[in-house]
């Protein structure tokens, strides 16, 4: 399937509302063509773990009842839902993509989840995950090339909203686990500031997110603010601010360039295709700074050059005592990354961890200070369009290079991957990252730059 970001026509639920409120068409209807789609796609996709299709279609009939009233919950009543396996559901069980949890059915929701149940969405199923959210993979393939990884670890939420099997998928990030998947399967994706979305149950490390994938920017901001109105963002966090409905597209006057540690791995045609882009931007009216321009922006990205290692480590050390209970508990369920993790981990010193927390701590107060300098940072979200699986199969990151959606999750930053470009017919993603606190100004940059940049040659 060869992708255009002119051409492709996302699965919209916010223009199937408007069907819902004038009569036209029902939820049900809505969902029971999400459902043949699925069946359509899944056998090559692979994007579920498990489908409750029988739950979601009695959810879809109550809100058929609502929207007939002309008493629909909010914005997203009778919006089918994936949820990535790592998150809990009280009727569909969360193995984490590890045998360790195969069968695990702890008859809970999750704070985000039990948000969107009130809020009318359906939650039709859960999404493949890399093993424990990690590096492992699972047997997703990318939406528009099945020879090509969806990313990871929210493989299955990426894939499946490229897909069009449903409009929202939630995923989370870690590392680069939202912002990869969305730009290698051209997704809009919400990357919120540090605590923005309540991970309710998900809270043992110190720079995990969750992240809204969605077929268009309306769904992506309406679905993060209808969870975070009813559950906030983590405890101790406010939460991501903003109105309800996604905010109008704004032309920023000043964009940074960030190249992160990726820069060089960019392929050639990738890189071109970025350029491009950045020329449209200025023939615009944006002023495009480089880190050559700013000794600022070149302290950022001397800060962030060592990011990937940083973050493993301190996300080794982080997760060395849970993975020392599965080893104990689980023995032969670790696949070859958590083994390496694992071995990392071990390695760790207390000592070190302080010193990347400081290290940490010195990139986001960089980001700060960029503030007075521009109105946000833009870079690809991937180094590239989506690998080929023969390809990965040889580098230590299976699902992709993280080098570039990982910074936003460093630096504790709100981030956008937009799909607006293509390279090679295939999707590849944009990054527009914010200060923090920004979630809703970020998003106002990317939807003006979706419309600025249409109806150009891509790669």
């Amino acid at each position: 399937m060869t992708y255009h970001p002119d051409t492709y026509q996302p699965l919209s639920f916010s223009a199937a509302r408007a069907r819902f409120l004038s009569g036209e068409q029902r939820p049900s209807e809505f969902l029971e063509a999400c459902l043949a789609t699925i069946a359509e796609r899944e056998p090559e996709v692979k994007a579920w773990v498990v489908l409750n299709a029988e739950a979601a279609r009695a959810a879809a009939r109550e809100s058929d009842r609502r929207y007939q009233a002309g008493e629909p919950l909010s914005q997203i009543d009778g919006m089918p839902v994936g949820i990535k396996d790592l998150i809990e559901t009280k009727d569909m069980p969360t193995q984490m993509g590890s045998p360790a949890y195969e069968g695990s059915f702890p008859k809970r929701d999750s704070a985000l989840v039990r948000a969107l149940r009130d809020a009318g969405a359906i939650i039709l199923g859960k999404t493949v995950t890399t093993a424990l959210g990690f590096l492992d993979p699972g047997p997703t393939t990318n939406a528009f090339d099945p020879q090509r990884t969806p990313g990871g670890s929210s493989s299955g939420s990426g894939a499946a909203v490229g897909a069009k099997m449903v409009p929202v998928a939630i995923g989370s990030q870690l590392v680069g686990s939202v912002l990869r998947p969305a730009s290698f399967n051209a997704n809009w994706a919400l990357k919120p500031t540090f605590g923005g979305i309540n991970r309710g149950e998900r809270l043992g490390y110190s720079q995990s997110h969750v992240g809204i994938h969605a077929g268009c920017a309306e769904d992506m901001w309406a679905t993060t603010m209808e969870i975070v109105t009813r559950v906030g963002g983590d405890p101790g966090h406010p939460g991501v601010y903003g109105e309800l409905t996604a905010p109008p597209p704004q032309r920023p006057k000043r964009l940074a360039v960030l190249e992160t540690e990726g820069w060089p791995r960019l392929d050639s045609a990738s890189r071109e295709a970025f350029e491009s882009l950045l020329e449209r931007l200025q023939t615009a009216g944006v002023q495009i700074i480089r880190r050559a321009d700013l000794s600022l922006l070149d302290l950022l990205e001397q800060s962030i050059a060592t990011a990937t290692a940083n973050m493993l480590r301190l996300i080794s050390w982080e997760q060395r005592w849970s993975l020392e209970n599965l080893v104990e508990q689980h023995p032969g369920t670790l696949g070859p990354s958590l083994i390496r993790q694992l071995e990392s981990g071990r390695n760790v010193t207390l000592e070190t961890f302080r010193e990347d927390l400081a290290l940490r701590d010195l990139a986001r107060q960089r980001m700060e200070a960029l503030a007075p300098y521009c109105d946000a940072l833009i870079s690809p979200a991937s180094c590239g369009p989506a690998p080929r699986f023969d390809v990965t199969k040889q580098t230590a990151f299976p699902t992709g290079d993280v080098s570039f959606s990982c910074v936003s999750s460093y630096l504790g930053t709100p981030s956008v991957a937009a799909p607006l470009l293509a390279v090679e017919g295939m999707p590849f993603g944009v990054q527009i990252m914010g200060q923090a606190h920004e979630d809703e100004r970020v998003t106002a940059y990317a939807r003006w730059m979706a419309e600025a940049t249409r109806h150009a040659d891509q790669v």
